[in-house]
């Protein structure tokens, strides 16, 4: 096992082999366990984490947590990365380095409606750390992170890394609200002004609404895609 430090209010549970920490997170907080606790797995090929919320606001308003966790996690890699190395974010939970697709965060919560206070939430991560096939000519839009200059990157300090930057941006967002999360979301955000799909709805992503959703405009108008479309089923 190794050992992941976790800074207050934080804590963690090491699962090995083939279990998902997300799931496992999710069947933790639904049987009642404390928030912020950090469920992950240090797999040779891939590091997953997954922390546990108890929202005290609507799942509308508790969603930012998402966006909350990819900023953390976009700090925490470009700490400990070479400067070089680009960290991106797509509004749908899928990461960016260096330009190519690389994991993605995930969310699930109590329940999914909207304006209901849910019992609780849970933010993952999965970051692929080496790619599955040598030949990475055949899959160009896709990488992992040691692929990408990062093979000095420890998975357990990366851990770490990301419940500080996470839980620092969680502090910000009670004291100041949503202002400067937008704005380094923002800056961070991959396929701003460009044309993309969202279901059946194909337009211009041209921002988000003061709760995240995705604004994307067509010929006729623009449509709102709330953060909570996101939701797994479990």
């Amino acid at each position: 096992m190794n050992r992941v430090m976790f800074p207050p209010l934080m804590s963690g549970h090491q699962v090995t082999g083939d279990e998902d920490p997300f799931l496992t997170a999710c069947m933790k907080a639904a049987a009642g366990c404390d928030s912020g606790l950090i469920v992950y797995n240090l797999a040779p090929d891939t590091l997953l984490a997954a922390l546990v919320f108890a929202p005290e606001v609507p799942l509308a308003d508790a969603m930012t947590m998402l966006p909350v966790c990819a900023v953390g996690f976009q700090n925490a890699l470009g700490a400990l990365a070479p400067p070089e190395v680009a960290v991106h974010l797509e509004w749908g939970g899928g990461l960016r380095v260096n330009g190519a697709s690389c994991g993605r965060m995930r969310a699930a919560a109590s329940t999914s409606t909207p304006t209901e206070i849910p019992d609780w939430l849970v933010v993952g991560f999965e970051l692929p750390l080496w790619p599955a096939s040598a030949d990475m000519g055949n899959t160009p839009d896709q990488t992992a992170l040691y692929a990408e200059g990062c093979a000095d990157v420890e998975a357990p300090l990366l851990i770490e890394s990301w419940a500080r930057h996470t839980l620092n941006w969680v502090n910000r967002w009670e004291e100041e609200g949503t202002k400067p999360l937008h704005a380094e979301w923002r800056g961070l955000a991959h396929g701003l002004g460009e044309e993309t799909a969202q279901g059946d709805v194909v337009g211009v992503f041209v921002g988000v609404d003061e709760q995240f959703g995705m604004l994307l405009r067509d010929e006729n108008t623009t449509h709102l895609f709330p953060l909570n479309t996101l939701l797994e089923d479990l």
